[in-house]
């Protein structure tokens, strides 16, 4: 049996989300930008180490390590980038940049998680690859129009989905690794 902590990933990504989703929508012309810096900085950090853990060890089985793997790791980057910026007061254009090219990554990942039928549930896995993805690729757009609410409305809409999506896959699986790791012995230990 493999260990892996998908769970806390996936748990993380959608406290993520939400404080995504709650930024676009109110917080872009927020006068006290640096509250937002402790969460997305703690998103940032779990998504980082964990992702680059996952894609050093291969911890999962086949091509999920590249998949959480990999897309955690440029979501964490992202999260501390913002982190970053936004308490030094720096403009979060390269940020947005960036995400661009990492939600591209995401709804790739999605579109061949729906292609190959993996996961237990792919069309709902796709489903939230994609969403999440779309954060990055309009995130640019987003800080262009962040004075049109209705954009920022619609982001925040589909990020708030995204996490949703997670939440339901993070929580069910919580809800199986428990059953299914109950008699685990680590193999230091003796049997």
């Amino acid at each position: 049996m493999f260990i892996n902590y998908i769970t806390l990933m996936l748990i993380n990504m959608v406290a993520g989300l939400c404080l995504l989703a709650s930024y676009v929508y109110q917080g872009l012309g927020d006068i006290n930008q640096k509250r937002w810096v402790p969460g997305f900085g703690m998103v940032g950090a779990i998504a980082l180490a964990t992702g680059l853990h996952t894609i050093w060890t291969w911890p999962l089985i086949g091509s999920f390590n590249i998949s959480y793997g990999e897309m955690s790791v440029l979501f964490g980057i992202l999260f501390v980038g913002a982190s970053i910026a936004i308490a030094q007061g720096w403009d979060l254009l390269t940020v947005a940049v960036y995400g661009f090219f990492a939600g591209v990554a995401a709804v790739v990942v999605g579109a061949r998680i729906l292609n190959l039928g993996l996961t237990r549930q792919p069309v709902l896995t796709a489903i939230g690859f994609i969403l999440t993805g779309l954060g990055g690729i309009l995130a640019a757009p987003t800080l262009y129009l962040q004075a049109n609410r209705q954009w920022r409305l619609i982001g925040a809409i589909v990020l708030v989905v995204a996490a949703l999506i997670w939440a339901f896959t993070g929580y069910m699986a919580y809800w199986g690794h428990i059953a299914d790791y109950q008699k685990w012995v680590p193999s230091t230990m003796p049997r």
